[in-house]
């Protein structure tokens, strides 16, 4: 690591740190107690200029990697907000810098950039199809210079508090395709000029809160300028968009397990039991360290996956999913160890323990299952037999 970029990641965290730093733990709380979208935080964050930080400096943005995409994350979570409410302006950029039309990008990243329109929707999974994204069953079929598109979505974050989405949906039926990765196509779709009707969300009760949806498609018609890429070749943009989102995720989760490994740190220091604080105890202070240590070596992968992303390298896909695994299993890690520390305390609201918890486990879950990439280690890392 260079002395400019190690100065420049620096200059990242403390900005980020400056604009988390208005809006505390009880903000945090009350927002997913309430289950509502942290629109000052969103407002705050855009006024400073971090979450167009990906989008070229021509369209208005900071011209940043995905690397330092990755630090903006980290610091959210590490300030013990919630990344996942913002991040995916970020890692759709994956997909639309890529593989957008020169148009496409002229007429909305400036507006994304300067907070003026939002881009926090990405439709991907439906309730039959999980993860094997080539059985999507929601379809787009060509009219005119027109797509009328139908089907559902499961689990899609944020569609009420967005402007833009990302959609993927079969564009050639998966029976008359060559190759199952063929067929798909992937839109940007603006939610303003959407007819009444056309779009339904219900929502989803979670654990983290928060604006999660079924969104059901009814005739809605779109554009042909809408379509991101060439027709029936979505899949290939949208891996794009998920190695994004995979380098991102684990930079949110790396700021989730540090905030775990600094709150118990410091509770455990001046917890008293025994006469002793109860960090003075290996089975309390071990945990701890271990976690610490495995979150840093996390951390190392992650870098270069990002780092790897930015130049174009193939493998970086690879490198990206191991290390969404690592730091999603080192940030849970250190949720536990931070549990164990706090004990009782660690169910009360008030320390915000159990809150940022639930983040960290779900991460071992979504945007990927940790089993998958095991899986897919196993078989495009390792050249071992498909387990599936």
């Amino acid at each position: 690591m260079t002395v400019g970029f190690a100065d420049l990641q620096q200059d990242i965290r403390d900005g980020v740190h400056e604009v988390c730093a208005r809006f505390d733990l009880d903000y945090w709380g009350k927002s997913h107690e309430e289950n509502t979208y942290p629109t000052e935080f969103v407002k705050a964050m855009s006024d400073a200029g971090w979450l167009g930080a990906l989008i070229p400096e021509e369209y208005g943005g900071s011209g940043l990697g995905f690397t330092e995409g990755a630090i903006i994350l980290e610091e959210v979570n590490r300030s013990g907000g919630n990344a996942n409410q913002v991040h995916a302006q970020m890692y759709t950029m994956g997909a639309v810098l890529r593989h957008g039309s020169e148009e496409q990008k002229r007429k909305y990243l400036p507006q994304i950039a300067s907070g003026e329109l939002r881009l926090q929707t990405f439709a991907v999974t439906e309730p039959d199809a999980g993860s094997d994204t080539t059985k999507i069953q929601t379809t787009a079929v060509k009219k005119g210079d027109r797509y009328i598109i139908n089907g559902q979505k499961i689990f899609i974050s944020r569609f009420n508090n967005t402007d833009l989405m990302l959609l993927l949906a079969r564009t050639t039926p998966l029976d008359q395709v060559e190759k199952k990765t063929h067929g798909i196509s992937l839109f940007l779709i603006d939610t303003r000029e959407v007819g009444e009707g056309m779009i339904e969300a219900t929502k989803i009760p979670t654990m983290l809160g928060g604006d999660t949806n079924q969104l059901f498609f009814t005739d809605l018609e779109v554009s042909e300028d809408c379509l991101i890429g060439e027709e029936g070749r979505g899949l290939y943009c949208v891996m794009d968009g998920m190695v994004a989102e995979r380098i991102l995720v684990s930079g949110s989760a790396l700021g989730n397990g540090k905030w775990f490994i600094d709150q118990a740190v410091k509770y455990g220091n001046e917890r008293v039991v025994f006469n002793r604080p109860i960090t003075q105890n290996q089975s309390v202070q071990f945990p701890i360290a271990q976690a610490y240590m495995e979150l840093r070596a996390a951390e190392a992968l992650m870098y270069e996956a990002a780092a790897k992303f930015d130049k174009k390298d193939p493998t970086a896909g690879a490198d990206a999913n191991m290390a969404k695994y690592l730091c999603s299993d080192a940030a849970y890690h250190a949720a536990e160890a931070c549990m164990q520390t706090f004990g009782g305390y660690a169910a009360a609201n008030e320390y915000h323990v159990n809150r940022k918890w639930m983040q960290a486990r779900m991460m071992k879950i979504a945007p990927i299952s940790s089993n998958l990439v095991l899986s897919y280690v196993g078989q495009h890392v390792l050249k071992m037999p498909r387990s599936y």
